[in-house]
């Protein structure tokens, strides 16, 4: 069996290598993947060192597509990734996520007649203005394999009326977080880098469109990041766009005392998420490895598809507002830790599943 697996974003990196891993592991020979990267995250911060990282396969092909708006982007993907569709000739196309390279994977296969398969399939937000909620409801729509984290994704695309090739089998960043805690606590050097201990810093990311492309929600968390820091240390890798923003709208002194770092390497980001006091973020991904670690996560979002994380109390959704988010922190800091026992995202084996159906 033959599988072309599209990707072109850190977090999709993460998710395949969980996947690919399997394929090697249990189905040497009796599997063929292909990976084809879009170029969409070109920054060796933010694609290079995730492959050596976490030993995922070289790409036989680097459509190197990145920048430019939407559907420029997409459009270019589009017609890449149909090319190597038609040479290869693939049994299935397996993409992940909500991305644009997600989108162009699924079109480019759709329109061939080529069975899609998607990995992390009914997750929404239900805010239609944002471009990851646009590109994971058409994905979905074109999907021969539609496969769910959760049951409320099951949910979801039940109410939309999708039920043929549904399957809830967990959520793989599960698979790659039980992997990967110890080994990035006993490998990473961040701590003692970044001059921080265990349990006395906050941890922050931010690159959402939504909260860099709006001014006044960008000015919100910036404000209230500097006021954290100047209470506790916070360490904040940021996203090149990001970076660029904050400084084309003189935000970046408003940081004060925040420790700026560039994108960090995995194992360096996992480290750090375990030994956080709190994370404010406003990542779907980091949103999940803070639950997964038992860490109290900020959401700065209006939203989020992760809605399990909220319901346990786990994570708190409190929009861009420096006054919200500053209120917040004060509560996590205030709040006794407490062990949460539900897994509303699966046993750790969901790259096993996806697999084993794929091959039925």
């Amino acid at each position: 069996m033959k599988i072309v697996t599209v990707i072109g974003a850190r977090p999709q990196f993460i998710k395949a290598a969980a996947v690919s891993r399997v394929i090697r592991d249990r189905y040497a020979g009796q599997i063929e993947e292909i990976l084809v990267h879009t170029g969409q995250h070109y920054d060796e911060n933010m694609s290079q060192v995730f492959f050596d990282e976490l030993d995922i396969p070289r790409p036989r092909y680097n459509l190197e597509i990145s920048g430019g708006n939407h559907g420029a982007m997409t459009g270019r993907m589009l017609e890449a990734v149909e090319n190597v569709l038609l040479q290869e000739r693939p049994d299935w196309v397996l993409v992940y996520g909500d991305t644009n390279s997600t989108l162009a994977g699924a079109l480019a296969a759709a329109k061939l007649h080529m069975p899609v398969a998607h990995v992390e399939a009914g997750l929404r937000s239900f805010n239609m203005r944002m471009p990851e909620e646009i590109n994971r409801i058409l994905a979905d729509r074109v999907s021969s394999m539609l496969f769910c984290p959760t049951e409320t994704a099951v949910a979801n695309l039940r109410a939309e009326g999708i039920t043929n090739g549904v399957h809830n089998i967990g959520d793989v960043m599960y698979d790659i977080a039980l992997f990967y805690r110890d080994q990035a606590r006993r490998q990473s050097k961040c701590l003692q880098k970044l001059g921080l201990a265990e349990g006395g810093f906050v941890l922050a990311t931010c690159h959402r469109a939504e909260n860099t492309d709006n001014l006044e929600r960008l000015k919100g968390i910036v404000t209230a990041l500097g006021r954290i820091a100047a209470r506790l240390p916070v360490v904040l890798p940021l996203h090149p766009r990001t970076r660029k923003l904050l400084i084309d709208h003189d935000l970046y002194g408003m940081l004060g005392s925040v420790k700026v770092t560039e994108p960090l390497p995995f194992l360096d980001m996992v480290a750090l998420e375990q030994a956080a006091n709190v994370i404010l973020t406003d990542s779907g991904g980091v949103q999940k490895e803070a639950f997964f670690y038992g860490v109290p996560c900020i959401t700065m979002r209006d939203e989020t598809e992760w809605v399990e994380t909220v319901g346990t109390g786990a994570n708190r959704l409190v929009g861009a507002s420096a006054s919200a988010i500053l209120a917040a922190f004060d509560d996590a800091m205030n709040k006794t830790r407490t062990a949460i026992h539900d897994k509303p995202y699966g046993d750790g084996d969901a790259a096993g599943k996806i697999v084993a159906l794929l091959v039925q």
